[in-house]
């Protein structure tokens, strides 16, 4: 496919399916625009080998099968293909509830599998220090830059971190919070997840006070309805994804820790830190908010892992010399 070939634009039906996903299933700005460029690619595709657009009823698994191969031929790999059919088969099925197709041309095709990778998280220790990042940060004022540090940012910064590490939650989740979701007496935090469901999670003491702090410096109390963390003293919007990335970044760097690590990282540093301190599946992935346990799954992976390397570095019989398990 010719990537300077101009795609055509969203028809009536496909604006109908992203108008479907924001308002009856919550779908993100993110989630939305992605599943758009995978629908317009392959449309740009269909109108570049047959010389017309797709009429999407008359499709068939035949159409989905040429498409699979032409991915594969530009060397895409199984994670990227299969996040372009994962909004193709959604479409679809939006398509046979509305009542426009019977059945779905892109069920059951062979996708490539995408090899098991363990998830990044940090330790306890690296996770302890970064949390402790926004109030040196406050103690070394001026910043490099020669500008004071605001209390309210640091305080603010610290208890963005303390929530999404006591309570595992997404970006957007934590964007969306609302003072009115924030149960100090019960230790609770209700959670606007994907799709629109919505969780009751703990949240631990420090998390709480963290958030009590940075609430106190702010000239106002927040009122029930605005958000929990403000993007400025007299700023009242929410945060956004990106600035928070921005942030974590910066602390990262003072912690000398990687730096592209994401906030998501700290989400699954959450789980794993959890089930390795004796936590059951089951909780973990309700605390996460995941539809399907085998989505939780893959931290008892990462938890399998790290004991094995250490069973296999420490005990005396664990390896022979040439390596092999005994």
């Amino acid at each position: 496919m010719d990537p300077t070939r101009e795609t055509p634009g969203p028809d009536a039906t496909v604006v109908a399916f992203l108008e479907h996903l924001a308002t009856e299933r919550g779908a993100s700005v993110h989630t939305r625009r992605n599943y758009l460029q995978a629908l317009e690619e392959f449309a740009g595709w269909y109108s570049e080998v047959h010389r017309r657009s797709p009429a999407w009823p008359s499709l068939t698994r035949l159409d989905f099968r040429s498409y699979l191969r032409q991915l594969g031929r530009q060397s895409l790999g199984p994670s990227a293909i299969r996040v372009r059919f994962s909004a193709l088969r959604s479409f679809f099925k939006y398509l046979v509830r509305v009542g426009v197709m019977d059945q779905i041309p892109v069920r059951e095709l062979s996708l490539p599998r995408v090899p098991r990778r363990l998830v990044k998280f940090l330790s306890v220790d690296q996770m302890l220090l970064l949390l402790s990042m926004p109030a040196r940060g406050l103690e070394r004022a001026p910043d490099a830059v020669g500008r004071p540090v605001d209390a309210s940012v640091a305080a603010r910064d610290g208890a963005i971190l303390e929530t999404i590490y006591s309570c595992g939650l997404r970006i957007a989740e934590l964007c969306q919070l609302r003072v009115s979701d924030v149960r100090f007496d019960e230790a609770l935090m209700r959670v606007r997840g994907k799709g629109r469901k919505e969780r009751v999670v703990p949240v631990g003491r420090h998390a709480l006070e963290a958030i009590r702090r940075y609430w106190s410096v702010l000239p106002r109390a927040p009122s029930d309805q605005e958000p929990v963390f403000v993007r400025g003293m007299n700023d009242r919007r929410g945060m956004s994804a990106r600035t928070l990335q921005y942030r974590l970044k910066g602390y990262l760097l003072a912690a000398g820790l990687d730096p592209a690590l994401t906030p998501h990282k700290l989400r699954h540093s959450f789980a794993t830190h959890l089930l390795d301190a004796g936590a059951d599946l089951r909780s973990v992935q309700e605390m996460l908010g995941h539809s399907q346990l085998a989505t939780t799954q893959v931290y008892t992976h990462v938890t399998t892992e790290r004991l094995r390397n250490a069973y296999n570095a420490a005990h005396p019989r664990a390896k022979s010399v040439s390596g092999t398990v005994l």
